[in-house]
């Protein structure tokens, strides 16, 4: 027989106030065009539960046995990239027989999903050092420090990409209707390069970068726009520049170039995108320009420079907190084989050694109680 709709709530709330008005079961179901044993049954729950909301069901029992769902849970929090087959093969294997839906749904229920694994960069041991070394030097730096650094990078921007990825409320079959849709073009419609800059105190400039950059033309950026940027944003004396370490950054003529101008560069750990907190104002900037859905490279520019001028300096500072740095090194430990870890404190010295209490300095320093290595 086949599966009658389930009322919705305000009809059956509709029936209850007719109900109490006086009205039979027969004038409800007719006035409302419901059948009569469907109204009885709704005054009956009413009367029981003093609600008409759906009650809890007890539902088919379990599939998979408790103890397969520890096994299933123990594997892919053993092996990330353990498929739904696999799960199903082990499972067969034990003696219980489910598709591959049941399982996701069974892990679903243990706080488990299946993501896009997230692509980083990949840290080699020197990479690892480096990050360890950065963090631990500026552990205890004051929050002045930072508000005295001028952070830069590059970006790409796409007019018809990835970057324009939104979501939609609408109903079903108008996936097709121009308000829920998004335009493309073949080869993703273009993209322009930028460079910016910004400090604790707000952006500095923004620029559109129109050719293949290269050493010599990286130099001209920063000539013609960091210390700009550095007067308009009224940067303290003995201000800090910092870049990562792109080629064309770590040059000996790019060097020499900020030596000669009397600039402190702010030493850079290899591999550290997600570190830089203007990663937070790319992120913000692209989602803003995607909302007002450019049509053109000219338009997608403009839009750039306008909402760019209207970050606020909040935007990036919120990885400018120490507790940032936490969240780098529990990434780069997780990532050293147990046997290789490294502890950071006091006794620093590149290795595990008993007795070391450093690393409960740190922690006390962060306002964590526990920690475990």
């Amino acid at each position: 027989m086949a599966k009658t709709k389930e009322l919705s709530k305000d009809t059956r709330n509709k029936i209850v106030d007719l109900h109490q008005a006086g009205k039979t079961e027969s004038a409800i179901g007719k006035q409302l065009g419901v059948k009569k044993s469907t109204v009885g049954a709704i005054i009956r729950k009413w009367k029981t539960y003093k609600t008409t909301d759906n009650l809890p069901r007890s539902g088919a029992p379990r599939k998979i046995s408790p103890r397969g769902v520890k096994m299933i849970t123990r594997t892919v929090s053993k092996n990330p990239r353990t498929t739904r087959g696999d799960l199903v093969n082990d499972l067969q294997r034990a003696g219980t027989k489910v598709t591959k839906a049941t399982n996701s749904n069974t892990l679903r229920r243990q706080g488990l999903k299946s993501y896009s694994a997230r692509r980083v960069p990949l840290l080699k041991p020197v990479h690892v050092r480096a990050h360890l070394k950065f963090a631990r030097e500026h552990l205890d730096d004051p929050e002045e420090d930072w508000e005295n650094v001028i952070w830069s990078d590059e970006t790409k921007i796409e007019l018809f990409g990835k970057n324009s990825t939104c979501r939609v409320w609408r109903r079903k079959n108008a996936e097709l209707h121009p308000k829920n849709t998004i335009p493309t073009v073949k080869h993703g419609g273009g993209n322009i390069m930028l460079w910016g800059c910004f400090s604790a105190k707000g952006p500095g400039r923004l620029i559109r970068v129109k050719e293949r950059m290269n050493g010599a033309m990286y130099r001209e950026i920063l000539s013609k726009n960091l210390l700009p940027s550095a007067r308009a944003l009224k940067m303290k004396r003995g201000w800090v520049f910092q870049h990562d370490n792109d080629p064309k950054h770590t040059a000996r003529a790019t060097k020499e170039w900020l030596r000669k101008k009397h600039f402190k560069v702010l030493e850079w750990p290899s591999q550290s995108p997600d570190l830089n907190p203007i990663e937070n104002l790319w992120r913000e900037l692209k989602i803003r320009v995607a909302q007002r859905q450019p049509q053109n490279i000219t338009a997608l520019e403009e839009l750039c420079m306008e909402e760019w001028a209207k970050l606020p300096a909040t935007v990036g500072c919120e990885l400018e907190e120490k507790e940032r740095f936490w969240s780098e090194l529990d990434e780069v430990i997780e990532s050293i084989p147990t046997g290789e870890r490294v502890v950071i404190g006091a006794d620093f010295n590149g290795h595990v050694s008993e007795g070391n209490t450093g690393d409960e300095e740190v922690m006390g320093k962060f306002g964590v109680k526990e920690r475990n290595l």
